[in-house]
């Protein structure tokens, strides 16, 4: 019988507050969806492109809840085994030829023991027995196979290991899945989940995060900052300043010592910004470099 863990945020403000006091500046609807998140006990699917603060999230609020952050990574080809659990083949090759003597029944009962198995993220995050926060990072890197595996062990908080039996969680953690949208995910999976589109923040908002981020920047010069960004946004580019870069361009500012933002720190600096020769060509024809 899993024990439903007791609320984490007793409000929205609460949720805005504490994301704050680890710096991550959120939005309102950032802060109430986290809070129905873990109220509701539910996943929590967080997309939007890449650079806009959706790791950065997942990592803020296990710093908020005091918890561990227990990661996985997807990529193309990520499998079961790298996402739930393996066994440790040399260790058991080991103990198998140290008892050549031994029945194959004696061994099998043997080698098949918690000494031999190796927890990959899902299976961590499971056994949790702490405040734990579970970030899937890039679900759609993935292979739709790994979106039915994530349907059984999230379902119903447990993994079932064969020669073990079946592993419940005893402190289901809050689970964030991000996605860049580069597939579409499943139906399946999203009616499982709480859905958050994270987009570029409005200017007001993504000043207060520069300003927050890059204490050393004038509120001036950061309002510049996020004016610049927000205008090479509107361009046709392959790929838009993102707020890590936003953020990246104020440090850049900081660094060169400059009092104001010049047309020359533009023009000798857009690789802070953009990271494609011809996006950069663009921006300077734009901005009549």
């Amino acid at each position: 019988m899993i024990d439903a863990p007791a609320p984490r945020f007793a409000s929205v403000d609460e949720v805005a507050a504490r994301l704050a006091a680890v710096g991550y500046v959120a939005s309102d609807a950032i802060a109430t969806t986290i809070f129905l998140a873990d109220r509701l006990g539910k996943p929590l699917l967080v997309e939007g492109p890449a650079g806009v603060g959706k790791t950065e999230l997942a990592k803020a609020v296990a710093r908020t809840v005091d918890g561990d952050l227990v990661r996985l990574q997807c990529y193309e080809g990520v499998d079961e085994a790298r996402a739930l659990y393996e066994w440790n083949h040399a260790k058991q090759l080991l103990r198998i030829t140290a008892g050549q003597d031994a029945s194959w029944d004696e061994l099998r009962s043997d080698i098949f023991t918690e000494e031999f198995l190796l927890p990959r993220p899902l299976l961590k995050a499971i056994r949790a027995t702490g405040e734990t926060v579970l970030l899937i990072d890039e679900l759609d890197k993935a292979d739709q196979e790994i979106e039915g595996l994530l349907l059984e062990v999230l379902g119903d908080f447990q993994v079932t290991v064969p020669e073990l039996g079946t592993i419940r969680a005893t402190h289901p953690p809050l689970v964030v899945l991000t996605s860049n949208a580069t597939r579409e995910l499943s139906e399946a999976l999203r009616r499982r989940c709480l859905f958050l589109h994270i987009d570029y923040p409005e200017p007001e908002l993504e000043q207060r995060i520069v300003e927050l981020q890059v204490p050393d920047l004038t509120a001036a010069l950061a309002e510049s900052v996020v004016r610049l960004v927000n205008r090479l946004r509107l361009l046709k580019l392959r790929k838009a300043p993102s707020v890590a870069e936003t953020l990246d361009w104020g440090r850049t500012l900081v660094a060169l010592g400059a009092e104001e933002m010049t047309p020359e720190h533009v023009r000798d600096n857009l690789g802070v910004l953009l990271k494609h020769q011809d996006d950069i060509v663009r921006a300077r024809h734009a901005l009549d470099l």
